[in-house]
């Protein structure tokens, strides 16, 4: 067994429950295979995005995506915190989760970050499915993003995601990240945060 078939293997999480064994296997790397996203593979995800759950179905995501070696690529990882800009590079796409936050009628839309987290939930199994990575990305200048995108005024950039598929190789990444990629998945227990009838401490 290969070292990044091991890490993958590990990453298997050891839940108390059995659950879909695509939520198992589910884990952001941070190297993936240097293959680019195959077209129709990209044309699912966004398909499974487009049939999420959507209040009152406004559908507020938007998505920006660039493929590795373009100019938009350079330009999302310029925008993204510098220990993020020590991997992002080596994804084969890179992507913009945007939202729009007022409805058309100009007031609040209050559940346009749950919708557009709904949306990259249906895209992280539909990922998973075909074999797809994504790292979810918070460490992003989001007013930098709106400008060199040119986002309209009434959308903003939430998270940025890396994209490509497993079996990226451990010596592509920085010594410091080694660790970090083989370190064992930890998650709370249910009773710290599922509570029946009233809220817990």
């Amino acid at each position: 067994m290969t070292e990044k078939e091991q890490i993958r293997l590990s990453k298997i999480a050891d839940t108390q429950h059995e659950i879909f064994a695509l939520l198992k296997q589910r884990y952001s790397p941070r190297t993936f295979k240097d293959e680019p996203i195959k077209k129709e593979h990209l044309k699912q995800l966004f398909e499974a995005v487009r049939w999420s759950a959507s209040s009152e179905n406004t559908q507020p995501w938007r998505f920006i995506y660039a493929k590795r070696g373009s100019d938009a690529h350079g330009k999302i990882i310029a925008c993204l915190s510098e220990d993020n800009q020590k991997w992002a590079p080596l994804a084969p796409m890179l992507l913009f989760s945007v939202y729009k936050e007022k409805l058309d009628n100009g007031s609040e839309n209050f559940q346009a970050l749950y919708d557009l987290g709904l949306s990259i939930g249906n895209m992280t199994v539909q990922a998973q499915y075909l074999g797809i990575a994504l790292h979810h990305i918070t460490g992003v200048d989001r007013e930098v993003a709106d400008q060199e995108f040119d986002i309209p005024k009434e959308y903003h950039v939430c998270t940025a995601i890396a994209l490509g598929y497993y079996g990226g190789e451990l010596k592509q990444l920085p010594a410091d990240l080694h660790e970090k990629e083989k370190a064992t998945r930890e998650r709370m227990a249910q009773t710290s945060f599922a509570f029946e009838n009233s809220w817990k401490t």
